[in-house]
């Protein structure tokens, strides 16, 4: 069958691209994110008025990179996003260094060095409307080139946007210079919140000579933020780790810190999910429409950690703004959003409505969790409460063992624990998994203990009275102790 080959025209394409949803906030993110991946460790970033005729420039000490790689990276969809990319990788469509900056501007000039060889790109797009040509300047403008920084060190990179047509103006006319500051204020907020987990770790990040400060929304070094279990779930690209956090009541924090914690929208709007792709912020501030936010639930707030392999479940945008999770870890999510917001309520309400100032009380008040199990729910004591925690601090470590083992006596007995299910025949040896094997060892020990006798009938007997113990046969309890007694 004959074909035809289009080519796209060139004006139009590249104009539409212009508009694909940036703002300023999320373009500077996507950039940056470009500096990460050429391992970077220092970025900076300066934002220049100049008389309404402002300018951006981004300056990384990443790898560089040589003639081929710069031409890859100045061209349209450079990238396939179905294809495997390294570990850590953030970019996915090859678009980013493109869209980002041609939201901001109609002018992207890009200089890097590898050693001691410079290349050079420049895209105008006032030029490429003229033409209706995907044409690109192999060097960048001379009176560009005079105002761009230099690259200091062995390799690096910088990112030039001018002609801020949508970056400086308001309607016709060109921004305030107090406006066009009053946004790169914004942008830096949004870049501390977006790369939190990346800032002082594996890179610092400059806006003017002001370095990007990290800010975590989870208060994780705050000594009444609660963290529950943390959970791993797994998708069809490989695992995402699950960790939520139950934030300080209001009354444990100083006005700096309740400010500060409430981030760009404050603390009913920054409640629910946390989603992060290779430690980068991609979404935030919901429940993914699992449940509506309510004034009870504003101190859960739910980490979610996937990998860049599971972009295409997860259904990342070019923006990396948007994600939406496979339907199979949504209802996992739904659970594990239950107990966070149940827990939430727990300490917004008995904190507005009591009067205890005992400030040993933390926010983990519930004596008990649940946790979902192949075998279904089962209920646990929660073994991080500060007043259990405050008993083991002042005991020694075998009144500590005798402790863990009662507790662990008292949550086989509580009665949501309890199932019934059908008798085995007795001379019939049950199968048994091997934390159940060494529950029924534990067991065993413990009663030697107490009973003073080594007589494994008396040792089954006891066995046999524990709560949720009676499941399992006599032949069965009686083959674990035999068993462990031959392979001494």
């Amino acid at each position: 069958m004959d074909t035809i080959l289009t080519q796209p025209f060139a004006g139009p394409v590249i104009n539409a691209l212009r508009s694909i949803g940036y703002n300023a906030r999320t373009a500077i993110a996507d950039l940056i994110d470009n500096s990460i991946d050429a391992q970077a460790n220092e970025i900076k970033l300066f934002f220049e008025y100049n008389e309404g005729n402002g300018f951006i420039q981004i300056i990384d000490n990443g790898r560089g990179m040589d003639e081929v790689e710069i031409q890859n990276a100045m061209s349209i969809g450079s990238k396939d996003p179905r294809n495997e990319r390294r570990d850590k990788e953030l970019g996915r469509f090859g678009m980013g260094l493109k869209t980002a900056s041609f939201s901001l501007g109609k002018r992207l000039s890009v200089l890097s060095k590898q050693g001691s060889q410079f290349v050079e790109r420049c895209w105008d797009l006032d030029f490429v409307s003229e033409t209706n040509s995907w044409e690109l300047f192999a060097e960048i403008p001379q009176e560009i080139k005079g105002k761009m920084a230099k690259i200091s060190g062995d390799s690096g990179t910088i990112i030039y946007i001018d002609k801020l047509d949508r970056f400086m103006r308001s309607g016709q006319n060109p921004i305030l210079e107090n406006s066009f500051f009053r946004k790169v204020e914004n942008i830096l907020t949004h870049v501390s919140f977006v790369f939190h987990r990346l800032i002082n770790s594996s890179c610092f990040i400059y806006i003017n000579g002001n370095s990007v400060p990290s800010w975590d929304p989870f208060l994780t070094q705050h000594d009444y933020t609660n963290p529950l279990r943390p959970r791993i779930l797994k998708d069809e690209a490989g695992l995402v780790h699950v960790s939520s956090f139950i934030l300080p009541h209001a009354s444990y924090l100083n006005s700096k810190e309740y400010k500060d914690a409430g981030g760009v929208k404050g603390w009913y709007e920054q409640q629910g999910f946390y989603i992060y792709r290779e430690n980068r912020l991609l979404h935030y501030g919901n429940w993914l429409d699992l449940y509506p936010k309510d004034q009870a639930s504003q101190l859960a707030r739910i980490r979610v950690d996937i990998t860049n392999k599971s972009d295409e479940l997860w259904h990342v945008d070019i923006k990396k703004s948007t994600v939406n999770p496979p339907e199979s870890i949504r209802t996992q999510l739904k659970l594990i959003a239950q107990e966070a917001r149940d827990l939430s309520k727990q300490v917004f309400y008995f904190r507005t409505q009591s009067s205890i100032s005992d400030t040993t009380i933390r926010s983990n008040i519930n004596t008990w969790r649940q946790e979902n199990t192949e075998a279904g729910s089962i209920f646990k004591l929660n073994r991080s409460h500060p007043l259990l925690q405050k008993i083991i601090g002042r005991i020694d470590n075998e009144t500590l063992k005798d402790l863990n083992m009662f507790l662990k006596l008292v949550e086989l007995g509580s009665p949501a624990n309890i199932v019934i299910t059908p008798k085995v025949e007795e001379e019939q040896l049950q199968p048994l998994t091997d934390s159940e094997i060494e529950l029924v060892v534990q067991l065993a020990n413990m009663y030697r203990k107490l009973m003073d006798s080594d007589d494994i009938n008396d040792l089954v007997n006891t066995i046999l009275m524990t709560p949720s113990i009676e499941r399992f046969n006599r032949y069965t309890i009686k083959y674990i102790l035999e068993e462990k007694e031959n392979a001494k």
